[in-house]
Order: C-alpha cells, then structure tokens, then sequence
C-alpha cells in the first residue's frame, strides 16, 4: 500500500513534521509511506492551471498515484495553514487528483484543543467539488494529539504510550478504509 503525507507546516521544528516522522517509521512494515513537499508549490495561479509548474505537476501525480493520503495540520487561527490551503486548490484543478482518493486527517499542538477547528475545516474543503476526497468518515476517528511538546523525545519522535496506542488503532482503521475505498 502507497501512502502519501501531506504535512501542513513549513517549520523545520514542527510538531506535525515530527509526527510525520514518526507515522513513517512506526508504519513501515504496513504501507509505504511518502512525504510530499508543498514548500516549492508556487502559490495558485488559474491562468497556469492547464500548464502548471513542474513542482505541481510531481505533486499531483504522487497524490494521484497513492492509495491514500495523510493530512498533518496545525491549527493557525482556527484553520488550515495558507500553503496547506494552496496545495489543495492546485489539487483540486484539471485533472482533480483528489476525487475519490482515502484521506486521514490529523493533527497536533502543544494547546490542550489538538488542532479540532483545522480539522472541521480541512473535512469542509476536502468534501468541496474540487477535492470530493473520501475521508475518513468522523465518529471516533479523530486523531487530535494534544500537549504534543510534552509527548516528544530528545529524538523528535512521539513516545506518548497511550497517543501511540491510539494512533495504531486508527492507522488500522485507515488501513481499512483504503482496501475498502
């Protein structure tokens, strides 16, 4: 199984990196797990989106290429990052990479909230015309990772037993979904 990640920070310390980080290793033996840049995607341009930059032409070929994708947001003022928000408008052009495609969103704060508005947002744009994304349906799925500075190691890995225990059964879960999808 071919996963791709999709990680909605720049920051070279961010939390959600580090999450990212530790999915790909904790999940190896289960999928293939692929980070995909969004730091070089140009910002959204619709006279280019028939003949778009390189850089977006790679990312919406991985996506459509996947099986699935993983979303790890922060919450930056009670939604999605902007560059998050532009690789899914470049993504919701043309060719609609995302329609259909099995999608996990979560997310992770040092804030006691664990990223809850971001998500609620990002469940309303991956549902648009554009994206029509499958996601994975809400009702216990939500991963919001809480107070995620005291849940890291010195070696930028999440080591919290029981976050970690709750995120293998959602990985499971999400597993599911994509054979299903």
């Amino acid at each position: 199984m071919n996963i791709v990640t999709i990680v909605g920070s720049l920051r070279k310390e961010s939390f959600n990196l580090k999450l990212a980080k530790t999915m790909e290793e904790r999940y190896q033996g289960k999928f293939n797990m692929k980070m995909l840049d969004i730091r070089n995607l140009p910002y959204f341009d619709q006279d280019e989106e028939n003949d778009p930059p390189q850089a977006v032409k790679e990312f919406k070929q991985e996506i459509a290429n996947a099986d699935g994708v993983i979303i790890i947001t922060p919450e930056y003022n009670w939604s999605i990052p902007g560059v998050l928000k532009n690789a899914l408008d470049w993504a919701s052009r043309v060719d609609k990479v995302f329609i259909g495609k099995p999608v996990m969103a979560l997310g992770a704060t040092p804030g006691m909230l664990g990223t809850v508005r971001a998500q609620m947002h990002l469940r309303e744009i991956l549902a648009a015309p554009g994206l029509q994304a499958k996601i994975l349906p809400p009702g216990g799925n939500e991963i919001l990772i809480n107070f995620v500075n005291q849940k890291i190691d010195e070696q930028d890995r999440l080591v919290d037993e029981g976050t970690l225990s709750f995120l293998d059964s959602k990985v499971e879960v999400f597993i599911d979904f994509v054979k299903t999808v």
